[in-house]
């Protein structure tokens, strides 16, 4: 008789259905390890102890105490830590890791202070763009603002505040948006909401983060999307279900207006240059969601009177209509992100990941994005556009996906193709 096989101890059970906030798998990170790595604060847990990330710590602080400042009413934040010390578990159910090194007091403390600092920046980022019209999209605050705020090196040097909001939206580098949404909520004075945030701190984000998509600008293009994302296990109104936090927040702006069907796809497309070859044109549209691609056939003549007879009336003019995509210094960090994001939390709906492949197999060489690139399909800041090749064909390494959301889309192309050969 067999009295022992193993021993393992009690292990603590694993919860998943709140988890939102999750460490990029390894075989995914080790592609580029700095997309995923936040440069200059440490928002959460996950980076916390990080010793480069200390002296934004002491920045951190400054700004509760602005913050503190802003607010004067010492009930409103003692009530706020209240409800972080309630929910504490909750929270820490959103992070695939626990961290049980860190006491529930060091917890709620740090939980607090990257809150309040989150909401003091996005509270000064409003403030300049009110002030000067002219750059509300770009990090160039103007000379009497910097006068004012010259003790504030996030918010004065453009640079600073550029690498800042890029490590916001890390998906290593989150707190959950609903902590940040009862922060807004109880604690932001009404003098401090303006009335065009008609989705309150939503909007106050979407300020924030505008000039990494400038379809951000309007809380009603991100509330359509917000089906997207899971609701909350609480009906606690304090709790927004829209976004689990800023990652996802990213991730809705970029979404299409109406829902596609998703199967699995037949086969990758021809590149660019191959369809054109075959008849195939490509335009942009600036006004469509990211997302929003289309293959259009229209009959030639199709508009003119028909006699019947004409033979060119059994062929058909064919098109992509693709929003534009524009590829900086920043796009390779967000693209990646945001599918991390997708492979651990939405591997039902992987829309971001079906629209990087697609634009991947489009793209095999630099003369496809120059074919793009000529029709504005594509505009970019990179040096050449054998990178912008390169950057694409690198983002889907090692990514699973078991359906595109653009079946519909290939298969029409597809029949196309077949039907002209």
């Amino acid at each position: 008789m067999v009295k022992h096989i193993i021993k393992i101890p009690g292990l603590e059970d694993l919860n998943l259905k709140d988890c939102c906030i999750y460490k990029v798998p390894y075989n995914i990170r080790e592609v580029n390890k700095d997309a995923y790595t936040p440069q200059w604060i440490s928002i959460g847990p996950i980076h916390l102890s990080k010793e480069k990330f200390k002296p934004m710590q002491e920045q951190k602080k400054r700004y509760f105490h602005y913050f503190w400042e802003r607010v004067s009413n010492e009930e409103a934040m003692k009530n706020y830590k209240l409800y972080l010390k309630t929910e504490e578990e909750e929270i820490r159910q959103c992070y695939a890791e626990k961290f049980p090194d860190l006491t529930k007091e060091k917890f709620v403390d740090m939980v607090l202070l990257d809150a309040v600092f989150i909401m003091e920046l996005l509270l000064r980022n409003c403030k300049w763009k009110s002030e000067n019209k002219r750059h509300e999209q770009e990090f160039q605050p103007t000379k009497s603002f910097r006068q004012r705020h010259s003790e504030d090196p996030i918010v004065t040097q453009p640079w600073l505040s550029r690498n800042i909001a890029r490590d916001l939206i890390l998906l290593e580098n989150q707190i959950p948006f609903y902590v940040l949404h009862k922060l807004y909520e109880d604690v932001v004075p009404c003098q401090y909401k303006q009335e065009k945030h008609t989705a309150g701190f939503v909007d106050l984000a979407i300020e924030y983060f505008v000039f990494y998509d400038t379809q951000m600008s309007s809380s009603d293009k991100t509330k359509k999307h917000s089906s997207g994302s899971p609701k909350s296990k609480s009906e606690d109104s304090s709790r927004d279900p829209k976004y689990v936090h800023f990652t996802d927040l990213m991730r809705g702006s970029y979404l299409s207006r109406t829902e596609r069907k998703s199967d699995n796809a037949p086969h990758n497309l021809r590149t660019a240059t191959k369809l054109k070859d075959s008849g195939v044109s490509f335009e942009k549209d600036v006004k469509r969601k990211l997302l929003d691609i289309t293959f259009e056939k229209k009959r030639i003549l199709s508009s003119f009177l028909c006699f019947g007879c004409l033979p060119c009336l059994n062929h058909f003019k064919a098109r992509f209509i693709i929003p534009q995509l524009k590829v900086d210094h920043t796009t390779e960090c967000v693209l990646r992100n945001l599918i991390a994001l997708e492979q651990c939390h939405y591997p039902e709906k992987p829309y971001i990941c079906n629209y990087v492949s697609l634009i991947d197999s489009l793209i095999h060489t630099q003369h496809d994005v120059e074919m793009l690139v000529e029709k504005e399909v594509i505009v970019h800041e990179l040096g050449s556009d054998k990178e912008v090749a390169t950057l694409v064909n690198g983002l889907c390494k090692h990514v699973v996906t078991n359906s595109t959301c653009y079946f519909e889309t290939l298969i029409y192309c597809i029949l196309y193709l077949l039907y002209i050969y």
